[in-house]
């Protein structure tokens, strides 16, 4: 089974190809589920429900070098892969990455940003943002999640490059309405890289923050301040 790099595993950032050379990455263990119930006014009606902010909205809550300090620079985005990428040894991603192709996954308002520190070699931050209902991105986001971490180890190909990935869940901080958290280690070619993900809901935006362990704990609360202001 083969899944485009445009589905699955872009959407939850996947450090797959960081060893590759094309991408970086993440999976997580789901917290609780959210109510879909519309909240009240003080009069009793039912208020409306928020509207989405837009990939432009998005832009603007994206953590930047003013936020995070000096040591960290701010890198292109890598253009989109359209090599297809193969999983093996993991049933649960291959079965999703058959539905990912749906709209559902899709999520199109979104906005990312990543950042090189200066301070070690495994350097790496990354921030994506996410916004539609908090059903979609709760059922969206956890059918991914889920999925990854069902599976302890797996292999994901890509042309010749085989890479091994072990999943560790890990706590994730009390913050939010819903929150994952993941280690993945990904080995090629004698080469190792730990990536860490934290993915946290706050109403109808969905803030995912990656890279190496130490800077994501260092900078997700100010990825949270900033992503969730005025909501």
């Amino acid at each position: 089974m083969r899944l485009h790099t445009t589905t699955a595993f872009s959407l939850s950032a996947l450090a797959i190809m960081a060893l590759a050379g094309c991408s970086h990455g993440s999976a997580a263990a789901s917290g609780p589920m959210s109510s879909t119930t519309a909240p009240v006014r003080p009069d009793g009606q039912s208020a409306p429900a928020p509207t989405p902010l837009s990939s432009t909205a998005l832009a603007k809550r994206l953590l930047d070098e003013n936020d995070l300090g000096g040591d960290y620079t701010r890198t292109p985005q890598r253009p989109a892969a359209h090599k297809d990428v193969t999983v093996v040894g993991c049933p649960s991603l291959e079965k999703l990455g058959d539905a990912a192709s749906g709209s559902s996954l899709a999520f199109p308002r979104k906005a990312k940003a990543s950042f090189t520190y200066a301070g070690g070699n495994n350097s790496e931050l990354s921030e994506e943002l996410y916004s539609d209902t908090a059903a979609k991105l709760s059922k969206g986001i956890g059918e991914i999640f889920d999925a990854m971490v069902s599976c302890p180890t797996y292999q994901v190909v890509s042309g010749s490059t085989v890479v091994n990935v072990g999943t560790q869940v890990t706590a994730a901080p009390n913050l939010g309405d819903e929150r994952w958290s993941q280690l993945l280690t990904y080995s090629v070619g004698g080469q190792r890289s730990v990536v860490k993900q934290t993915a946290i809901r706050i109403g109808d935006v969905l803030v995912l923050v990656s890279g190496a362990p130490g800077l994501v704990d260092a900078n997700l609360e100010k990825a949270l301040d900033k992503a969730g202001a005025g909501l």
